[in-house]
């Protein structure tokens, strides 16, 4: 949101109070507390008719400084995300031109007189300023009161993150709404948004707050960063790293981080595809058909029409397509397929569970006691209010039916298009609901797969806020069957991975439209090089012989290499959860000291030791970037000797794959996901020098113990 006309004007109807100079500075009991005045004070009668903005300081984690910024104290304080807070040893130390407090590494040094300046220094370096105009009480033109807070930015300094943003890899120079919206991936709206962005400049800054963040990013004003929320207060933190990584283990730290998901959501998932007509003999042809042509399937999915058509959620299998759905999934989990199912948290008026929902109490209302509806999706819909605990048990026990007849996984879709015109059981504000109701949400379902085996709990879910990273996994949302979209699909995983999440998916071939085959081909590594692979359409259905045989041979080598992986996989699952770190990481997390690394969104490492460079063009043409080091081919065993950029042209079974330097890779089956990590016995060094040595760690999926296995070269 913009406030400004240019740099020394306001827009027309905006008025700012800003924080001009620290008035009372006082420290109590590890925390700090600043009286910021918001115009000169230079005698007493200067203290009247004058506001003042008071800020907060103290520390929930080593490296990490939170400020509160407070307008008026009055009201109810804003919906904010649970922290898993320890006890740093913080110190407080003032002299007559500075107060200094600090919390591990980090320092944030308030300057007094009569000019606003708040420094963020590490090791006597400064990181970050808040200077003139950084803090701001603001009476909008549309009559409403916000917080605006402002972080200065370097020369050169990037942002990335910001949850899983299709737009420009790095965000400077864009404007962001940090608010759940189902727009599709070729926009610049977001199903998870995420307050939380790291630059280049060795921090990060996460904004806890649960509602809408509106953002500026090196655009209204070019030499800052601007968060502002509607309201009277405002809550972030500061967290040194200094680098990606260690930032990205600070803030889940404090946020959560993922479980290691279940060995068998490696593998690849199968979809019937949304509007597609199919029933139990279609589901078991593809099944069949997968099986003839020695492609291994982990995963079946059932999308929405499983339930009968207006009647979405009603959790009951439409008995016209599945008359014996129990039996169906017994004879599909005998061959040793997990089974998935799509649902939703809306409630349509068709369905059975509509009037039950509604004399309980159980779905959300307005304010004249009416159950809030739309035809928006489905006809009558409504919305479960989770802020009920009896209406996510009730919630809970209609899964629990499905969880009885065999189902495995939920594909938890939806959860963006969250209403504000509504009262919630619990009287939570709307505003600051309508991200978090997400988390609710999916939090509901996985508690339930829990509940039923604590290792085998996983989701499938597209909405996400703070916190979602704990309930996995997600996927990427509604794109398109383009190369372009192949693109921007990276673009979101890349940054969503550097907002704490993971595990990340998306589909294969894109979700609109029926993509060409090269398009399809050239995906396919994509998808089974992503932490979790599948394959689902809209109109139709992405079994690969539809496109042609080559595809079937894509699909069949690069399942299989992805089975034989999961012994270096699992143990990155492993640094998901220990570490906070992506499985498909942004090359400036694993190369921070390389600038070059800093831009590039067309490739990722897929953990610390394989570099994965997807072809985005029919013709397999593609240039890359290879880091410092020696980089071995995966697939031919040449070396070729980083720094470089290398233009190569791959069939489509091929993609530029590479492996770093003094890596240790363990191969083990082809055919499964599901053996024993450890046992595995294909070992390989790569660009080791004679004599020296290098370690990996293998995980077992049966008990989880760690195995250490050492190449010498």
């Amino acid at each position: 949101m913009k406030f400004t006309d240019g740099f020394w004007l306001m827009r027309k109807g905006v008025h700012a109070k800003y924080a001009l100079h620290p008035h009372r500075i006082q420290s109590e009991n590890n925390s700090v507390k600043v009286l910021a005045a918001t115009k000169t004070i230079n005698h007493r009668g200067d203290v009247l008719n004058a506001a003042t903005l008071t800020m907060f300081m103290d520390s929930p984690l080593a490296d990490v400084i939170r400020i509160k910024v407070v307008h008026h104290a009055g009201g109810d304080a804003p919906i904010r995300f649970a922290l898993d807070e320890s006890a740093p040893k913080t110190t407080f130390t003032e002299d007559e031109k500075s107060a200094q407090f600090s919390a591990g590494a980090l320092t944030a040094k308030l300057h007094k007189g009569k000019k606003w300046n708040l420094e963020f220094l590490a090791n006597n370096k400064v990181v970050t300023t808040q200077g003139e105009k950084s803090f701001a009480s603001i009476d909008n033109a549309d009559g409403k009161h916000y917080i605006n807070v402002q972080m200065g930015l370097g020369v050169g300094e990037s942002v990335y993150g910001l949850g899983e943003r299709f737009t420009s890899f790095i965000k400077n120079g864009q404007s962001v709404e940090i608010y759940n919206e189902d727009g599709g991936t070729s926009s610049e709206q977001a199903y998870k948004n995420i307050p939380f962005y790291i630059t280049n400049a060795g921090y990060g800054v996460f904004i806890n707050h649960a509602g809408r963040v509106s953002m500026e990013i090196a655009s209204e004003a070019v030499e800052r960063v601007q968060f502002s929320v509607e309201g009277e207060e405002l809550e972030y933190l500061v967290i040194y790293g200094p680098t990606p990584k260690e930032i990205l283990k600070k803030y889940t730290a404090l946020t959560g981080r993922a479980p290691v998901v279940p060995h068998w959501s490696f593998g690849l998932w199968l979809s019937t595809s949304f509007v597609t007509d199919y029933d139990e003999a279609t589901v078991t042809s593809f099944i069949e058909e997968m099986k003839n042509r020695d492609i291994p399937l982990s995963v079946f999915h059932f999308d929405c029409y499983w339930m009968r058509e207006f009647e979405w959620s009603n959790f009951q299998w439409d008995p016209r397509v599945f008359p014996d759905p129990k039996g169906m999934l017994t004879r599909l989990k005998s061959q040793g397929l997990h089974i998935s199912l799509w649902i939703n948290s809306y409630i349509a008026q068709e369905s059975p569970l509509f009037t039950e929902g509604k004399e309980n109490g159980y779905l959300l209302k307005r304010a004249d006691g009416s159950v809030w509806q739309w035809d928006l999706w489905q006809a009558g819909l409504a919305v479960v209010d989770f802020t009920n605990p009896a209406a996510r048990d009730w919630y809970k026990s209609k899964l629990r039916a499905l969880l009885d007849m065999g189902v495995d996984a939920f594909k938890t879709d939806f959860g963006e298009r969250i209403p504000t015109d509504v009262v919630y059981f619990d009287n939570s504000n709307p505003g600051d609901m309508h991200n978090y109701y997400t988390l609710l949400y999916n939090q509901t379902v996985f508690e339930l797969l829990q509940e039923r085996n604590p290792k085998d709990a996983i989701v499938f879910a597209r909405s996400a806020t703070v916190g979602g990273q704990k309930l996995p996994v997600h996927w990427g949302g509604d794109n398109s069957s383009s190369f372009e979209s192949m693109a921007e699909t990276l673009r979101g995983g890349l940054s969503l991975g550097l907002s704490g999440f993971g595990y990340w998916s998306h589909d294969i071939g894109g979700f609109e439209g029926t993509p060409d085959p090269a398009v399809f081909k050239r995906w396919l590594p994509f998808g089974l090089l992503s932490s979790h692979s599948r394959l689902h359409g809209n109109e139709s259905v992405r079994v690969p012989w539809i496109f042609d045989e080559e595809a079937v041979d894509v699909t069949r080598k690069f399942t299989k290499l992805k089975a034989s992986l999961m012994p270096y996989l699992y143990s990155v699952a492993h640094e998901a959860r220990d570490l906070g770190l992506p499985m498909a990481r942004a090359m400036l997390i694993e190369f921070p000291d390389d600038r070059t690394c800093h831009f590039l969104d067309q490739q990722y490492m897929f953990g610390s030791s394989i570099l994965v460079a997807p072809v985005f063009s029919a013709t397999g043409e593609v240039e890359f970037y290879l880091p410092a080091g020696t980089w071995t081919n995966f697939f031919t065993g040449a070396q070729i000797v980083g720094p470089q950029w290398v233009k190569e042209k791959h069939g489509f079974d091929s993609l530029p794959l590479y492996v770093r330097e003094k890596s240790v890779l363990v191969l083990g089956r082809d055919d499964t996901f599901d053996y024993d990590y450890q046992s595995a016995t294909d070992i390989r060094g790569y660009a080791l020098e004679k004599g020296e040595s290098a370690s990996t760690i293998l995980y077992s999926h049966i008990n989880d113990k760690a195995k250490t296995v050492t190449v010498t070269g």
